[in-house]
């Protein structure tokens, strides 16, 4: 029988074990702390629920316009804190992954410290004890990357917010990727002064353009400052009013203050431990080298998640994982692609994206794209949030869909229409005939598909038709000719 070791017990670790045991490997998942991984520990699972309370005190601020009277909610910061690991803690209960790891036949090893390869087959333990295996999966998963300057350790990570006891009145936000913008988001939303700095021309730079535009335009409105273009940060300095971060933008110094700054810089393998050139394995500094197989430079090692740097997203952890099992207990050779990855951000207004964006879509071939505001929806007048926008992105030629971008409510449960449209190669005239339920955000994927199909003239239109500005909402459905 073949035996696994699978390093790391976050969602990649734990699929990796489970695919090891259904294909019939021997199999160990060793763990140096908590089952779960950062995403439910204190990243995506605790952040949701502040994006939650943020969400809540947004929405009683429309109570009035509803009928609704008595005293709008103030925040208890050190409650919501509370409410977050009270969640963690739910979310544990429901999942017990180690009764579920030893049910399905895994021997769990968690708690244990750090472990390192000693040599290509044997990983040693923080208590001396030495395991062997034929194959090994890494997935130990990442770390918030800490900048190099005088005083970033007076700035937090998001690790770090969870052990506050009080909303700091005033924050700086350095990073405006995933992370640095719902973080700013959720701040803002509680009532702090929220500043937000960024290297890059805009936020949300991996993005869609629109994406990018709407959100920041949204934050401006809300009075989140954005500085983007800076030359990075000099130094953190303590002050008698706080924190004073140094920085320079245009060429020129200059400074912030504020009572904390949190460091939202990118995402690092968890590497230093492991001891990783005993066993022969290639990183870059920051990730383990893989190829397309998740193989590393030992062929009988393998990684999947956060470790690789490829696609640093619990789905996509998941899918690494699985690929990697495969490939290890099967010596197999199949290939990870990662081209339909729906993704988003819980920002205020929420963003979420499936496949290319428009610039790159238009750098491959030639496309049409449409984008319908939320402003049309009759879901968002009703529900008094018209802020958004759906983009959909359709090839000329084969006139199957290429990307989805889309800012407002319900956008990351929107943009899955999408990627399953994707999955399945559905033509856009096959979308824009789907019986979308109505009143419902999900209309304006209808909307834009029938746009396409309108500008690809395979709809029959009059020219009187075709020179109207603005197109009917929800119901200009029409028969479509094939």
């Amino acid at each position: 029988m073949t035996s696994v070791i699978v390093i790391g017990g976050g969602p990649a670790g734990v699929t990796a074990a489970l695919r090891a045991r259904e294909l019939g490997a021997e199999v160990t998942l060793v763990e140096r702390s908590r089952m779960g991984g950062t995403c439910t520990n204190d990243g995506c699972v605790p952040t949701r629920v502040l994006a939650k309370a943020a969400r809540l005190l947004r929405d009683a601020q429309q109570q009035g316009d509803y009928g609704l009277e008595g005293p709008a909610p103030t925040l208890n910061f050190e409650r919501l804190i509370n409410r977050t690991q009270q969640v963690v803690y739910t979310i544990h209960e429901k999942k017990q992954l180690i009764s579920h790891l030893e049910e399905a036949g895994a021997r769990v090893l968690a708690g244990v410290g750090n472990a390192q390869f000693v040599d290509p087959h044997t990983l040693e333990l923080a208590d001396g004890q030495r395991l062997q295996a034929d194959h090994f999966i890494l997935c130990a998963g990442g770390r918030a990357r800490r900048l190099d300057f005088p005083g970033e350790e007076l700035a937090l990570t998001h690790s770090d917010i969870w052990s506050l006891k009080n909303l700091p009145a005033s924050v700086v936000v350095v990073g405006a990727a995933a992370t640095g913008c719902q973080l700013a988001s959720i701040l803002a939303g509680f009532g702090s002064q929220v500043t937000v700095l960024e290297v890059g021309p805009r936020i949300l730079g991996v993005e869609d353009e629109a994406v990018s535009q709407e959100v920041a335009a949204e934050f401006a409105g809300r009075g989140i400052d954005l500085l983007t273009g800076i030359q990075g940060i000099q130094s953190i300095v303590k002050t008698s009013a706080g924190l004073q971060v140094n920085f320079r933008l245009h060429d020129e110094a200059k400074a912030l203050q504020a009572e904390a700054v949190i460091l939202s810089t990118g995402w690092l393998g968890n590497l230093s431990n492991l001891n990783l050139p005993a066993a022969g394995v290639e990183t870059n500094g920051r990730y383990v080298v893989v190829d397309d197989a998740l193989r590393t430079s030992a062929a009988h090692i393998f990684a999947a998640g956060d470790i690789t740097g490829r696609m640093m997203l619990v789905q996509s952890a998941g899918y690494e994982a699985l690929l990697a099992a495969e490939n290890a207990v099967l010596i197999g050779a199949r290939r990870e692609r990662h081209e339909i990855v729906p993704h988003g951000g819980f920002t205020d207004p929420e963003y979420a994206s499936v496949g290319l964006t428009e610039a790159q879509a238009r750098q491959r071939t030639d496309c049409v794209a449409a984008v319908v505001s939320y402003k049309e929806l009759d879901r968002a007048v009703i529900d008094g949030h018209t802020v958004g926008l759906c983009k959909l992105i359709v090839s000329s030629e084969t006139h199957r869909l290429l990307g989805a971008h889309v800012v407002g409510e319900q956008a990351l449960e929107i943009i899955h229409l999408v990627a399953a449209g994707m999955l399945t190669e559905m033509w856009v005239e096959q979308l824009a005939e789907l019986e979308i339920a109505y009143p419902t955000f999900t209309a304006a994927v209808g909307i834009a598909a029938r746009r396409i199909v309108n500008e690809l003239g395979v709809r029959p239109l009059t020219p009187e038709w075709r020179a109207l500005k603005r197109l009917p909402a929800e119901w200009e459905h029409g028969q479509i000719e094939k």
